[in-house]
């Protein structure tokens, strides 16, 4: 039997049937759900942000609530305006009063600076009302000192890595003092941490995750506190549920006071499982059973009405989210019936694929459809160059959502930079970019003393480097003269090199012997998501390699500064640009048409996902978000064969796209006409396999990162420099540095992922 409905305080503001006019059933039910806890699932395109905000407007203008009574949380600033937006326009300007709304942080932080003088009293970490908030580059500025300061190997231990080490322990509610570090690294890493929360207290800062784990303990260990809160805050409301983390589901369940048996439980809670796709940043799906479990009176509602895609769709994407486990079953349906079928193409390579994408989104235009309706997806950053390149080549105007242009991205234009240096080394621009970068000990005052020794003799910048290499000067202490030689010999030696290197190779040297691959590399999936944008360089690099090795660097450098100079693309409007953005960052978005692009093993799934069945049905989840933000025409697009990590090599099919009936299928646009010239394809036998390849590639001696494992003394053969004998062989990461003394071609660093050097 259902609770009582609280009497009214006030009376209603609100007429109800004209607040519920425009919801259907399942949303109604929700909106009128009585007191209890309560779960509203909902489907993709199924209304859950009307929802949430009638839900708000039903308890304050219906039921009468007070608005201080209500807490409403969400992850975003933009989410939490549209919800302030939207009630306001239902209740009435001003008529929230107290109403708390906002994200998790946000309201945290608000807690924290009025409840900062109990944290003392209750045995925490000590800090005072006007604490600071230290973001993403205060803290791994942090964690560096925190490192230096040990006299820890910088080297061995990434500050980048460090840091989200210790994010992650801290979003599964741990401390540093009674962290249990499962091996030799996490030991290290959690004494960094305890230096780096003695430097927070210090400097009376709070971090991201501080903000939600200090609130958490300071309402665990003062009663009072939470009992107050509890009362003050009688009615919460959670949205997008499946992305909280175990300490923002720790706090909802402190408030909405779970342990009492005889405690209203006034928490309602929207979410869907099939669209948790942020497990990377702490994300736990799996809230959601916990929910079930600790609240098992909670009422469930289904919304499975979906109010944005045609059936054939949304018949597809429930074919590929059906094959999840531990998953409430959702038949998504909508009255659009019909719709046109999904077209399904196979490209030769990403080239080819991008072309044909941007061919189609031309047509599309032609026909009158805006380009501000279409928006083309992938799985990784690195993706975007190809479809950048194609749609600049067909002039068809365009956006980056979540990211920085290709040829915007810092690492690419300092990879750009020391090869512009290598073509010309009077290139002033580029030689202030590269200086210190990666850190070489060369700071502002010996930037300062470079530039007027340059002046002082009315010479090139570069030439001061020369001068200063060889003869010193008496205005620059002898360590940084030193440092500044490094530089100089190594721009010596690229110099050197453009006249018989071919770009991709030179690019490798500059990566190797700058050290800034290894610095990139840190460790952490950013590093090697940045290094993929690396490769992705090395892979255009590598189209200018059957020309003189010269005229192919110049060659190259015009071709990317052409390619980038595309200001005048986005000067279009919304309305006329095309959406590139990756799955990640399409959560909540909706377009007319939509290309779905790098259904391959490998792509999507990741390689990274591996056989962790937790990591691959987030895959398949990240290929259902993708699906569900199409309206009326979805492309989905493979290629045979596409370059990852340097390596080019073929690929299957996502086994993701073997779940879509053949019924929701148009016929295949048609295989590559490129692909037919393949004729050593054979499938069975070189295509890759991510549950194997790691194995595989040990079994045989292969190295990570593409190529054969080598050691010292080995005999080796290279595409240009010919025979050699490997001195020196050093794992990086996921890949190998191999330094090979060619009989002709000198002593070269080389990265195995570029250079596939072969056993001779």
């Amino acid at each position: 039997m259902d609770a009582p409905l609280p009497v009214p305080s006030i009376p209603p503001r609100l007429d109800p049937d004209s607040l519920l006019a425009t919801l259907n059933d399942a949303q109604r039910a929700a909106v009128e759900a009585p007191w209890g806890p309560v779960l509203v699932l909902a489907g993709p395109g199924s209304g859950k942000t009307r929802v949430l905000t009638q839900r708000i407007a039903w308890l304050v203008g219906v039921l009468g609530v007070p608005p201080w009574q209500v807490l409403a949380v969400t992850f975003t600033n933009k989410a939490a305006r549209e919800m302030r937006t939207r009630v306001e326009a239902l209740l009435g300007e001003g008529a929230l009063g107290r109403l708390t709304l906002g994200t998790f942080h946000g309201v945290c932080a608000a807690f924290l600076r009025r409840e900062a003088g109990r944290a003392h009293d209750a045995g925490l970490v000590a800090f005072d009302r006007d604490f600071v908030i230290y973001d993403g580059d205060d803290q791994l500025a942090l964690v560096k000192r925190a490192i230096k300061e040990l006299d820890i190997d910088e080297k061995q231990y990434r500050a980048r890595a460090v840091l989200g080490a210790i994010s992650a322990a801290k979003n599964e509610m741990l401390r540093a003092a009674d962290y249990r570090p499962p091996t030799y690294w996490h030991e290290i890493a959690a004494r960094v941490w305890a230096r780096y929360d003695q430097l927070l207290q210090a400097s009376n800062a709070l971090d991201f995750d501080d903000l939600l784990l200090q609130t958490t303990a300071l309402l665990q260990a003062d009663r009072e506190l939470l009992e107050r809160y509890r009362s003050r805050w009688q009615w919460l409301l959670v949205d997008e549920f499946q992305d909280t983390n175990s300490v923002q589901y720790t706090l909802l369940k402190l408030l909405s006071a779970a342990e009492v048996a005889e405690a209203p439980h006034n928490i309602f809670v929207v979410g869907d499982e099939d669209q948790s796709i942020y497990r990377w940043r702490g994300a736990d799906w799996r809230n959601i059973e916990r929910f079930r479990k600790d609240f098992p009176a909670a009422r469930v509602v289904l919304l499975e009405r979906n109010y944005r895609s045609t059936q054939v769709i949304l018949d597809a994407a429930r074919a590929v989210i059906d094959r999840n486990r531990h998953r409430t079953p959702k038949a998504l349906w909508t009255e659009r019936e019909g719709g046109a079928r999904l077209t399904l193409f196979e490209a030769y390579d990403e080239t080819e694929e991008a072309a044909w994408v941007a061919a189609q989104i031309a047509r599309h235009v032609e026909r009158g459809e805006q380009g501000g309706d279409i928006a083309v997806m992938y799985r990784t950053n690195a993706q975007s160059r190809a479809l950048e390149d194609a749609l600049v080549r067909r002039r068809i105007p365009y956006r980056l959502v979540g990211a920085t242009r290709f040829y915007d991205r810092r690492e690419v234009r300092d990879a750009l930079a020391y090869l512009r240096l290598a073509h010309n080394p009077r290139d002033e621009v580029s030689l202030a970019r590269v200086i210190n970068v990666p850190p070489r000990g060369i700071g502002p005052k010996a930037w300062e003393a470079l530039r007027a020794v340059a002046h002082e003799h009315d010479e090139p910048l570069i030439d001061a480097l020369r001068r200063i290499a060889e003869d010193g000067s008496g205005a620059i202490d002898t360590r940084t003269a030193r440092a500044l030689g490094a530089f100089h010999a190594l721009l010596s030696d690229l110099i050197a090199q453009r006249a018989d290197t071919p770009p991709s190779l030179l690019l490798d040297q500059a990566l190797t012997a700058s050290g800034y691959a290894t610095w990139l590399r840190d460790g952490t999936e950013e590093g090697e998501d940045r290094w993929a944008n690396l490769l992705e360089l090395g892979s255009v690099a590598a189209d200018f390699d059957a020309y003189p090795p010269r005229e192919g660097l110049s060659a190259m450098l015009e071709s990317v500064a052409l390619v980038a100079d595309v200001d005048s693309l986005d000067a279009g409007t919304a309305e006329e640009r095309v959406t590139l953005l990756t799955l990640h960052s399409a959560k909540g978005l909706e377009f007319p048409t939509v290309f779905l692009t790098g259904l391959e093993e490998g792509t999507l799934p990741h390689m990274r996902s591996g056989d962790d069945p937790d990591a691959l049905e987030e895959e398949r989840r990240l290929l259902y978000v993708g699906l569900t933000r199409a309206e009326r025409q979805l492309y989905l697009v493979h290629a045979f064969r596409r370059t990852f990590m340097g390596s080019t090599e073929p690929r299957e099919r996502s086994r993701f796209l073997d779940d879509i009936p053949l019924a929701a299928l148009a016929e295949s646009a048609g295989r590559s006409a490129a692909r037919a010239r393949e004729t050593s394809w054979k499938p069975s036998s070189t295509t890759w396999k991510p549950s194997t390849a790691a194995s595989a590639s040990s079994a045989a001696g292969a190295a990570p990162g593409g190529g054969e494992l080598l050691r010292p003394g080995q005999k080796v053969r290279h595409a240009t420099f010919g025979a050699g004998v490997v001195v020196a062989a050093v794992e990086r990461g996921a890949d190998q540095e191999v330094t090979v003394a060619f009989t002709g071609g000198g002593v070269r660093k080389l990265l195995q992922s570029f250079a596939k050097l072969e056993r001779a």
